[in-house]
């Protein structure tokens, strides 16, 4: 019985690796960017989305996300009484 090599070889084509786990992931989601899984990717998003904060900044203003980097200047404008230059 022969094996149709070719087969297995455009199976190999169609996926990447995942820089966590190891699993597959497909050459489509890793050409986009994707360079984890599904469920490392909701992994890693779930933790960014933990380090959130949503702010409004002024009474009436749009809400708007600070990051880690953006609190200290985001927070530091949010004071309505403060005159700004």
């Amino acid at each position: 019985m022969s094996v149709d090599h070719r087969c297995q070889t455009s199976l190999s084509v169609d996926w990447k690796e995942c820089r966590e786990c190891g699993d597959d992931v497909h050459i489509e989601r890793w050409a986009l960017g994707y360079r984890l899984c599904k469920f490392c990717g909701e992994e890693a998003a779930r933790m960014e989305r933990m380090s959130w904060c949503v702010v409004q900044e002024y009474g009436k203003g749009n809400y708007q996300y600070v990051t880690n980097q953006s609190a200290p200047t985001t927070l530091r404008n949010t004071n309505q009484k403060q005159t700004r230059a």
